[in-house]
């Protein structure tokens, strides 16, 4: 791979300028100070250190308590985590890099011993995951939720534009709504989950509506080019399914495109699995939205340049590879091999596995 690599070359993000197309994707690592949930010190030094990136997407924060899924992942809500971030902005800042925050909120994907008052998790249906999350005792199945009533919903709304306020004063670049991979958007969106019969549920123009009004609260608190959404159409993560999931994220970006926010970001595939595993037309939805087009899944830097130069993607999102490669770009630009991450460290713990990789350099 040279200079001359697509992936490699310049890109405007709505009114940021990136110097290149590689995206860090958001990966949840649950390193957060404990008992507050807020970044420290350690995870502003993860983020410093894969700053070359041409964008850094971080990992998903919970826009609540409620919001919150699994143990020790980083919140946007209080005080303390918005001072938290702001280490974690400056420090990037301060290696050049940019970054933006991944808001979160997980329904279903919880268990009580996470939720305010030990209450079930909520979810647009009362339809328990065939799923795990994580405690301070290991992996345990996730509790079973209730239904949310329609009178909630604008609340959960206001929390996003809140955790949008809080992101803009933490010094972020942007936001991405987390409609992806069976957490609370997605479980409004696919009608595997969604059993309601009021105007959130049924038809696809109701089953989108929760998104829809997540974006347009999130874009009046932000420039509208500065926010995007992520999204699996077919990924079955946290037992989430759809019947027609073309028909159902054809038209959901049909209406994101008409909100002027700046860009889509495209699980393709199983999430970190098969991206052959649905027959999906992805360019359906490329063509169909106007601006940035973030792909996800299964990419090789071969496999990346190849979408760029074909125009099938603006920029290209990797997990994995920027665990184990602080120096991804660096590596891509140089063609050297890639170190393989340590899968026992994903999840917790102290510097081991987290900030202790290697740069080509030393």
């Amino acid at each position: 791979m040279t200079a001359t690599s697509p992936l490699l070359q310049p890109y405007r993000l709505g009114n940021l300028e990136l110097p290149n197309r590689v995206v860090m994707a958001p990966l949840t690592r649950s390193r957060a100070t404990h008992n507050t949930n807020a970044p420290n010190e350690l995870v502003a030094e993860y983020y410093r250190q894969r700053a070359s990136a041409g964008l850094i997407i971080s990992e998903a924060s919970q826009i609540s308590q409620q919001g919150q899924g699994y143990i020790w992942t980083p919140g946007i809500y209080t005080r303390e985590q918005i001072d938290g971030w702001r280490k974690v902005t400056d420090a990037v800042h301060g290696a050049g890099g940019r970054i933006i925050i991944q808001l979160w909120h997980v329904g279903r994907i919880s268990h009580v011993a996470l939720q305010p008052g030990g209450k079930a998790p909520v979810s647009s249906s009362a339809i328990a995951a065939k799923s795990k999350t994580i405690l301070e005792s290991g992996f345990v199945d996730v509790s079973a939720p209730r239904a949310l009533n329609a009178a909630e919903i604008p609340a959960i709304v206001a929390d996003y534009a809140q955790a949008a306020r809080n992101a803009k004063e933490a010094g972020f670049h942007g936001v991405e709504i987390h409609g992806a991979n069976g957490y609370l958007i997605d479980q409004f969106l696919r009608d595997g989950v969604n059993k309601r019969t009021d105007s959130y549920g049924g038809p696809v123009e109701n089953r989108v509506r929760f998104a829809l009004e997540v974006v347009e609260a999130v874009s009046r608190e932000w420039d509208p080019s500065r926010v995007g959404i992520r999204i699996a159409p077919v990924s079955p993560a946290n037992d989430c399914a759809d019947s027609n999931p073309q028909t159902t994220f054809g038209h959901l970006v049909e209406k994101l495109a008409a909100t002027g926010i700046g860009f889509i970001h495209v699980v393709e595939g199983a999430t970190g699995g098969a991206r052959d595993f649905l027959p999906f037309d992805y360019l359906a939805l490329r063509k169909s939205f106007p601006r940035t087009y973030i792909a996800n899944n299964g990419y090789t830097r071969e496999l990346a340049d190849a979408a760029i130069a074909s125009g099938a993607a603006d920029l290209v999102a990797f997990g994995r590879p920027f665990i184990a490669n602080p120096d991804l770009v660096e590596r891509f630009k140089k063609s050297a091999p890639l170190a393989e991450p340590d899968p026992a460290t994903f999840y917790g713990g102290d510097a081991h596995g987290y900030t202790d990789y290697l740069t080509i350099t030393g």
